[in-house]
Parts: C-alpha cells; structure tokens; sequence
C-alpha cells in the first residue's frame, strides 16, 4: 500500500455537499481506504475569475492502485458527477488531482507527480497541512516553507 493525497475542488451547484459526496466516493476506490480529511476551506479561483468561489479539501488515502490506475479511478469519479471539461480553470461540479504518491517523482503526458502546481496554491497547501504538517514535498521541501509563499491568497477554512 502506498500514501497517496488527493485534491478536491467543486464550485457548481451544492459544493460543500459534493466534497463531502466525494470523500465517500473515494472510499469506494477498489484497493483503496481513505486515511484521512482535511476541514474544508472556501477559495477564490484561480486563473479564470469570473466564477464562483471553490470548495477545497483534500485526502490522505492508502491504495494498492498504481499512480495512473488511481488518476483513472479519479476521472471515473469526476464524471459520475458531472464534470464537463469545458475550460481550463474553469467552473466545475468536481475536480479530483493526485497531489503526491509516496515519494514518486513522475512525468508521464497523462500525471505529473507530485502535481506540478502544489506549491503555489493555497487551496492545496492549507488541506495538506490538515493531513501532515511535516510533509516533505519531493524535489521542492517541507510543506511547512511553502505556506508563507501563498499567504496572500484568498483562503478561508470552514
């Protein structure tokens, strides 16, 4: 089994509910168990502004699925709840990113571990926090120096 931590993100229709549907979503993943949920925090978006606030959370899961197996379980998820894939960063009923996987450094077309942008982005670093606060991101340090780097972004938790 390998640790695996998962975004989640939703701004259309009911988005509390739908982060709270998708933890228990993932804990139906085959070889799959969640370990642990973040709180949930209410973000601006990021890129694409003219939309609604995001709900962001995240999740510690422990999976015998492989990095891409578990991408594609993530997918399955995200369409079993509607999401289209109109515009990059733009509104949508759910979003599900493999964030990291054990300490795998990974650059395939499809997945990049750990998630290229996570360092950047208060809406992952604050739920991460809530999952370990003493997580070392591989190739770029502890979770913990990067908070100071994204304090400036909108960010409130639930």
């Amino acid at each position: 089994m390998a640790t695996a931590y998962v975004a989640l993100g939703a701004n259309l229709g009911d988005p509390v509910a739908t982060v709270e549907a998708a933890f228990t979503a993932l804990a139906g993943l085959p070889e799959t168990s969640v370990a642990a949920t973040s709180a949930l925090y209410r973000t601006a978006p990021v890129g694409y502004a003219d939309q609604p606030e995001f709900i962001n959370a995240a999740a510690r899961l422990e999976t015998a699925l492989e990095p891409e197996a578990l991408l594609d379980a993530l997918l399955g998820i995200e369409q079993a709840f509607g999401r289209i894939r109109a515009e990059r960063n733009g509104p949508r009923t759910l979003d599900l990113d493999v964030l990291l996987y054990a300490d795998r450094v990974l650059a395939t077309p499809r997945l990049t571990l750990p998630h290229p942008r996570l360092h950047l982005r208060a809406f992952v670093l604050y739920p991460l926090a809530d999952l370990a606060p003493d997580l070392v991101i591989p190739g770029r340090g502890t979770l913990a120096a990067w908070l100071p780097a994204v304090a400036n972004q909108d960010i409130v938790r639930l």
